[in-house]
């Protein structure tokens, strides 16, 4: 396959040619037009927070193998390469077969097991009071056990490595230093946290936001807050949701100015919900509702449920705001969520796998997603 776009960093127009799942070939753009043209060429993506999405849980305890492989080829079709299927607060038999069906679509499956990343578990170990809480089903919030997570661990084989948790509940901190040491990424959300909970929890090990501005208070104190806490201290890295629903642009400014993209990881969160038409549903052993304009929330409230959107509208959003460069919009959905799960950032260059993305977009115009190469 023969691309030409203009390189996502340098803006140079490139000719690049992909063998066999690996780039042959790169260099300025020579002659008659490519296969494939677009204004741009990047890495493609990569997404610690995904929930499923065609009504596919990775929740759910019959999830399947075809299951997991679905949800993969559908986020490769929004030019995410890699993603941390994520399991949200439920019984620990759900969790278990969920993430024992994960890594047996590893063992069987060297594409799955190059697209999974890692498991991202967003809970049961999360604040029980609502709004913290968001749309986590209250009768399973409890409070961390470590002997639990090992079993999560083993049923998982090692692959759970990112956690998010709540600091203030009961256990939590030496908990904390537990995760950290034994290597998996701590994540602070669904939370209710005082600022000496916050510092505690960093102290340990905690090293992320998870989904920064949301499984909120609907109302909290002006001054101080868990939100300024977090957002103030500069140990911990955030991943924020940009689907144009779960925060308003002002609130993503002042993400993108504070904490910089260079601690900023960009989530779509897609939940089981994720691309279906508007209508009630039931997950999670609750209902839902996707509205008309693609947000998804709790029927009766205002909480919402995870994203509808995929993390190429969420890239779409980030650069609509005019904050940042391509570049580190790009990096923000790319370099910087492998950085934090420790693999090496993808690169447009000779040798490197064939995971692209080519779009057209220019400032002040639409984004649209043109080619995904794997």
């Amino acid at each position: 396959m023969r691309l030409r776009a203009h390189h996502y960093r340098t803006g140079q127009l490139l000719d690049i040619t992909c063998v066999g799942g690996v780039i042959q070939s790169v260099g300025p753009a020579i002659g008659a037009a490519a296969g494939v043209s677009a204004d741009w060429v990047a890495p493609a993506f990569c997404d610690i927070q995904i929930n499923g999405c065609d009504r596919i849980s990775f929740n759910s305890p019959e999830l399947t193998i075809e299951q997991v492989r679905h949800v993969v080829t559908t986020c490769r079709q929004h030019g995410i390469a890699q993603l941390c299927p994520t399991l949200v607060t439920a019984p620990f038999a759900d969790l278990a077969h969920g993430l024992a069906t994960l890594r047996q679509a590893c063992e069987q499956d060297a594409d799955l097991n190059r697209a999974i990343a890692g498991i991202h578990v967003e809970g049961p170990y999360i604040s029980p009071e609502d709004g913290p809480r968001g749309a986590h089903p209250r009768q399973h919030v409890r409070p961390p056990s470590w002997d639990e997570f090992h079993r999560l661990q083993d049923a998982a084989a090692g692959r759970i490595r990112l956690v998010t948790l709540a600091p203030e509940i009961a256990g939590a901190i030496p908990f904390i230093a537990k995760l950290a040491a034994a290597g998996v990424i701590v994540a602070i959300g669904h939370t209710a946290a005082s600022a000496d909970d916050l510092r505690a929890a960093i102290d340990a090990g905690a090293r992320l936001s998870t989904h920064l501005g949301n499984g909120a208070h609907a109302v909290l104190p002006r001054h101080p807050n868990y939100l300024w806490e977090q957002l103030a201290d500069d140990a911990l890295w955030a991943s924020f949701i940009a689907d144009g629903h779960h925060l308003p642009a002002s609130v993503m400014r002042c993400l993108l100015r504070v904490k910089t993209p260079a601690r900023l990881i960009l989530t779509c969160d897609a939940s089981p919900l994720a691309g279906l038409p508007p209508g009630r549903y039931r997950d999670w052993e609750q209902e839902f509702e996707v509205r008309s304009d693609g947000k998804i929330v709790v029927p009766g409230t205002r909480y919402l449920a995870g994203s509808w959107a995929f993390t190429d509208h969420c890239l779409a959003t980030v650069l609509g705001l005019g904050e940042v460069s391509l570049a580190d919009a790009v990096d923000m959905a790319s370099a910087r969520p492998r950085a934090l799960l420790g693999l090496p950032a993808r690169e447009v260059r000779v040798g490197e796998p064939a995971e692209l993305v080519l779009f057209d977009w220019q400032p002040g115009g639409e984004f649209r997603m043109c080619q995904v190469v794997y």
